[in-house]
């Protein structure tokens, strides 16, 4: 699918869409939305469950990357850099791309209130190199910062966005001929990449009265140099291993692997289930994301690192987790897997080997 045509879908052909009803998308597993009393339910228990290791006590390990070692990176191959949280910086045959950019103190509304990030980007939005493309999962906080479009839109060539975001974007001031929308399953075919929006198990909102009034997914990222699967947030569905059917294999799978619970198990994923649906898109090595930049759930800032790590070696899954900053190139990835460190356990407390036994799972 060329540009022209992902452009070109109005509002009025939303009704033509796969996943849209009377005004809002829906999954296409159903479930019970949370109601009015499991929401009170939730909020209760922000106030009265004992936090425990919600925020590391030392400093998170960060490799400041300037420009001049990006344009270092060679301009004929594929390569990521993890910026925080879900964001992550590619550079893709020479141009750059942006996966759910998060560049503000807080996933939040409020400048004053919400998740406050642990550490500060590896880069800074004003030293990065103009941008080729923006890739948006969804419209969540901690996923879409108004902030960081803004001072994107004057250097960034194109945005690439689930149905319906383009209407904040627009807002923000990023121009509409610069803005492609996309539907489940759409596809971009670019000079050196394919690039398709795949489903994902979650639900979209940034305020009172407009959830799911825009579109959530995943990303599938395919180049000659290699594969990058991006899966934005989303619970543990059949529709991996559709993806995977349909995309796979892939070199690198950037998964969700962070704020779970019980509570909320249809839309996001355990550490677990996330290693499942690793093997679930044929994945060769499994890179967690959506952890160690924001306090999210009730579980402590390093379990799901801890509980992934645990999962990977049962089931015979290669992990990789680099520290924010850390350059990775494909074509290095036996390099990169030999110095791989958990760097996590620097900043545990000193019983985190009891800590360790505790937290591991059986399984999903």
């Amino acid at each position: 699918m060329n540009t022209e045509m992902v452009a070109s879908v109005d509002a009025k052909s939303l009704v033509q869409t796969s996943q849209y009803k009377n005004g809002r998308f829906f999954n296409a597993k159903l479930f019970e939305q949370p109601g009015l009393m499991k929401t009170l339910e939730i909020f209760k228990r922000y106030f009265t469950e004992p936090a425990k290791d919600k925020v590391p006590l030392n400093a998170v390990p960060v490799e400041q990357i300037s420009r001049t070692q990006l344009d270092e990176l060679a301009d004929d191959g594929l390569h990521f850099i993890k910026l925080g949280h879900s964001s992550v910086l590619l550079k893709v045959y020479g141009e750059y791309w942006l996966l759910d950019p998060v560049f503000s103190e807080r996933a939040s509304p409020f400048s004053f209130l919400g998740p406050k990030r642990f550490h500060q980007t590896p880069i800074t939005i004003d030293e990065l190199p103009n941008i080729a493309k923006v890739l948006i999962s969804h419209n969540h906080y901690d996923h879409l910062d108004k902030a960081a479009v803004k001072k994107l839109a004057a250097k960034t060539q194109q945005f690439l966005v689930p149905l319906g975001v383009e209407t904040d974007l627009q807002k923000w001031g990023v121009a509409a001929e610069k803005i492609n929308r996309f539907d489940w399953w759409q596809e971009l075919q670019t000079g050196n990449a394919l690039l398709a929006f795949a489903p994902t198990q979650h639900f979209s909102g940034r305020g009172i009265g407009d959830g799911n009034s825009t579109l959530w997914g995943s990303w599938v990222i395919k180049t000659a140099a290699g594969s990058i699967y991006f899966s934005g947030d989303s619970g543990y569905f059949d529709g991996f291993k559709q993806i995977g059917e349909k995309y796979g294999p892939f070199d690198i799978t950037l998964i969700e692997t962070g704020a779970y619970d019980n509570d909320w198990a249809d839309i996001h994923m355990t550490p677990e289930q996330s290693v499942q649906a690793h093997l679930d898109l044929n994945g060769q090595v499994m890179v967690p994301v959506h952890n160690g930049t924001f306090d999210l759930a009730f579980h402590s800032w390093y379990e799901p690192l801890e509980r992934v790590n645990a999962a990977a070696l049962q089931a015979d899954v290669v992990l990789l987790t680099p520290t924010f900053g850390q350059a990775i190139s494909l074509v290095h990835l036996n390099q990169h897997l030999e110095i791989n460190t958990k760097w996590w356990r620097k900043l545990m407390p000193e019983n985190h080997s009891a800590i360790r036994d505790e937290l591991v799972s059986p399984g999903i």
